[in-house]
């Protein structure tokens, strides 16, 4: 199995479903609200599970209901949480509005997230001990830079998705080996909007990068040879939530199975196709056998 560790956030998920999303000052009136585990940390730990990686989770949760729920929910999907630590008060969450195309507007409350500012013995050994680190921005960025650092010391290979998007110091992109943007964040990086030139662009910082352009598919780009646009399977949407993030947990574990690029994407195409037709963030995230199927 693929050794994955993921340092990142777990939420809780506070999902309302409306024909559409209220405009600045509107109220509208929705048909559903469910609370479902998430946060990209988590979410991409949950997917790397169920596509039948060995994965460890680094974070915190609150000591909250929410936090005893993110916590159980994660060990069924049978991530590690030895490193997930509780912190005093309340657990992260998402207050997403998901409307009838399946689009989601998102606002997150770090809560515990905010806590973890610095890695100990534990987290720093478990990382080394990897085969690949998952790291994404909805933790503090100095220990996310520090995440990058011991595995790059250790030659542990590191995706980072930039989400939610900001300016990415040197210091941590000298560190990562997958930059995993979809278009959007791409675009705020770089200044541009068409991918293939925000691709070449960001390939000045890291040595490979992916572009995910949601019904389009994903575009792969590296230093050492020309890009690859691979489509996505067309489904019908019913919630874009966790699309992303079930690409990147699922991507990881193809790559550690040593996997040819063109194969791991396809793979990992697959699975986010599979995750957009069902409603939700984690729960949606499809099993191993499922992605083979598709």
């Amino acid at each position: 199995m693929t050794g994955i560790a993921v340092l990142g956030s777990t939420n809780m998920d506070l999902v309302v479903y409306v024909a559409r999303a209220p405009r600045r000052g509107e109220t509208v009136t929705g048909r559903e609200f469910r609370t479902i585990p998430g946060g990209k940390g988590a979410n991409q730990a949950v997917a790397a599970a169920r596509a039948g990686g060995d994965v460890t989770m680094i974070g915190a949760v609150g000591d909250d209901t929410y936090g005893t729920l993110l916590r159980s929910g994660l060990e069924h999907a049978g991530v590690d949480t030895d490193l997930l630590h509780t912190a005093e008060g309340p657990s992260g969450t998402a207050h997403i509005v998901v409307d009838d195309l399946g689009g989601n507007s998102i606002v997150v409350i770090p809560g515990a997230n905010g806590t973890v500012t610095a890695l100990g013995h534990g987290e720093t050994a478990a990382i080394a001990a990897t085969e690949l680190l998952l790291l994404q921005l909805e933790l503090p960025l100095s220990v996310v830079t520090d995440g990058a650092r011991v595995a790059r010391a250790h030659g542990v290979r590191t995706l980072l998705t930039p989400s939610p998007v900001r300016p990415l110091p040197s210091e941590l992109l000298d560190c990562v080996d997958l930059l995993i943007p979809n278009e959007h964040e791409a675009s705020a990086l770089t200044g541009v909007t068409d991918p293939h030139a925000a691709a070449q662009i960001l390939l000045g910082r890291v040595p490979e990068v992916v572009v995910t352009l949601g019904a389009k598919g994903c575009l792969y780009a590296a230093r050492d040879g020309e890009p690859v646009v691979l489509p996505a399977p067309e489904v019908t949407v019913v919630d874009t939530t966790g699309a992303g993030d079930t690409f990147v947990g699922t991507l990881a574990v193809a790559l550690g199975e040593r996997r040819p690029v063109s194969e791991a994407l396809a793979w990992a195409t697959s699975a986010a196709a599979l995750c957009v037709q069902r409603p939700g963030s984690s729960v949606s995230m499809p099993y191993r056998s499922e992605i083979d199927a598709a």
